[in-house]
């Protein structure tokens, strides 16, 4: 079997980390309200060894499992998704970077998958354009569905990378070309160089002269 590389390898060893802070959460409550582990067991149908088991991290209860869990000590479960990890990508995102780095000038070395340089930070750009002027970030989008949120998640990489020039780079289908005309106005301020005056100026070489919204 081969080492385990890239965000799903992360996920996993932070399963491992998340799944120990709950079984905690679960096991303080518990002892806090002096209920024990048989009390619980019985009122959900499971034995005492079983909740013994997951306090010690023996076993993975499911999700539903865990929910009346937390419900028999006093507690809500919730769970939610933060974009703080770069996802996995398919052929054709990876085709979407090839476009751009054939629309380049030789003198422009675009490198793919670049951490954001903060310690422990799981993100990184799909890209970054180098030559002689600053670094250039680049986000890659195969079919957006929400410009703001894609907006302020763009807005936090410049912010924490430093990168103040990004490519936002979609695929030229139609149904992007729409959602640009219906809502493009909310990228607006943040790429105002046109597309393709900004792959004119990469293709001869130059800085593209801001952010720009690349449509290949």
């Amino acid at each position: 079997m081969g080492v385990r590389h890239g965000p799903v390898a992360a996920a996993a060893d932070r399963a491992k980390v998340v799944g120990a802070e709950v079984a905690r959460e679960f096991k303080d409550a518990r002892l806090d309200r002096s209920l024990t582990q048989d009390r619980v067991g019985r009122s959900i149908g499971v034995s005492a060894s079983w909740i013994s088991r997951f306090e010690s991290g023996a076993t993975e209860p499911t999700l539903s499992q865990l929910v009346i869990l937390f419900a028999t000590v006093g507690l809500k479960l919730s769970i939610r998704g933060y974009p703080v990890g770069r996802p996995i990508r398919d052929a054709s995102h990876v085709e979407l970077i090839d476009r751009l780095r054939a629309a380049l000038h030789p003198s422009l070395r675009l490198a793919t998958e670049v951490p954001v340089p903060l310690r422990g930070d799981l993100r990184a750009w799909d890209g970054v354009i180098r030559g002689d002027a600053a670094p250039i970030g680049v986000e890659a989008e195969n079919k957006p569905r929400d410009l703001q949120a894609l907006e302020r998640r763009i807005a936090l990489k410049q912010r924490d990378s430093g990168i103040s020039i990004v490519l936002l780079v979609l695929r030229d289908s139609r149904a992007n070309r729409d959602l640009l005309r219906a809502s493009g106005h909310v990228l607006a301020e943040r790429f105002p160089v046109p597309g393709r005056r900004a792959i004119e100026r990469l293709s001869a070489g130059a800085d593209p002269g801001g952010s720009s919204v690349l449509l290949l």
